[in-house]
């Protein structure tokens, strides 16, 4: 990353706190922007927030920028609230309300709202919209969804387990179902704090060999001795509706069970990043038992997310 120069020719001298200033933000897009030791103490200080939600005011006086192409409630909910627990002004956009639906760049659009706004969330169905907008963004670009990546889902997820165990090193994540975006975030952001993440799924709905998992058809072997179960919805809004039927026949042997729960680890339980389909892919019995940890997972999202958003704009 290149650096500003200590000295300008025929300029003065800039103090040396301004002598290494990147010149580009930090963005969240993945979760591989994140070490070991920075999502440990992440976690750490969604914890100390989750304890007092009104601590941090690194928002004060500042907005976020909240760009929705698809429809929400936990991502929507999570990030606003958590906004105004920081002090700052959830500033959210829906479908038709910039200039980017007649025809404006998303360049321009990230150039226009890097001069009002401290930070910019997209929830996008295109991998090359989130690029752009990053490219061209001057201020730190969050991922909230994209067809390939689910990382502060993942965030939420991992502090979920933190909560659980404490440390996560060497414990165990069994996902199963649908390869989807929410599974390659679990591999990335999971093997980060140093967990096994196993995904079982069918031909055909498998992750890459390449995206951090341990890949498997059985969700028995999967389960078998894991931590925890994880599971998505079968099909989702990005998936074709005239599929859907062949999609619930391939992924019916990968339903999270009180069976399947109990090849786990003593202890184990379910977690669910949502909206859930009682009955598929989880049962009723689990999504509402005491055998799980979904609601309090869902509640993690606003914690982790002012977390980030403080280490991004600090």
């Amino acid at each position: 990353m290149e650096e500003v120069p200590a000295e300008q020719e025929n300029g003065p001298t800039l103090p040396e706190s301004a002598r290494r200033l990147p010149r580009l933000p930090r963005h969240f897009l993945t979760g591989s922007e994140l070490s070991e030791d920075e999502l440990s103490a992440l976690l750490d200080r969604a914890l100390a927030l989750k304890a007092e939600p009104h601590a941090s005011r690194a928002l004060a006086g500042r907005s976020v920028a909240l760009l929705f192409e698809h429809p929400s409630t936990r991502t929507r909910t999570s990030f606003e609230v958590g906004i105004v627990e920081l002090g700052g002004h959830p500033m959210v956009v829906r479908p038709g309300e910039l200039q980017l639906a007649r025809g404006e760049s998303v360049r321009d659009t990230a150039m226009v709202l890097s001069r009002h706004v401290a930070a910019i969330g997209l929830r996008t169905g295109s991998e090359a919209t989130l690029a752009e907008l990053a490219e061209h963004a001057e201020v730190p670009v969050v991922n909230m969804l994209s067809p390939a990546h689910h990382p502060c889902q993942a965030l939420a997820d991992v502090l979920t387990l933190r909560e659980a165990f404490g440390g996560l090193r060497g414990r165990r994540l069994a996902y199963v179902g649908d390869g989807n975006n929410v599974a390659r975030s679990l591999a990335v952001v999971g093997g980060i704090a140093g967990m096994e993440v196993i995904v079982a799924a069918p031909g055909g709905f498998q992750l890459g060999d390449g995206d951090g998992a341990r890949l498997t058809d059985d969700p028995v072997a999967a389960a078998t001795g894991a931590d925890a179960l994880y599971t998505d919805v079968w099909v989702s809004m990005s998936d074709d509706a005239a599929h859907a039927g062949a999609r619930r026949r391939a992924l019916a042997p990968y339903r999270i069970d009180d069976a399947l729960l109990d090849r786990a680890a003593p202890g184990a339980f379910a977690l669910h990043c949502l909206p859930a389909h009682p009955g598929e892919e989880i049962t009723a019995e689990v999504l509402y038992g005491p055998r799980q940890r979904i609601w309090d997972q869902a509640e993690n999202r606003r914690h982790a997310q002012k977390a980030l958003l403080e280490w991004l704009v600090a």
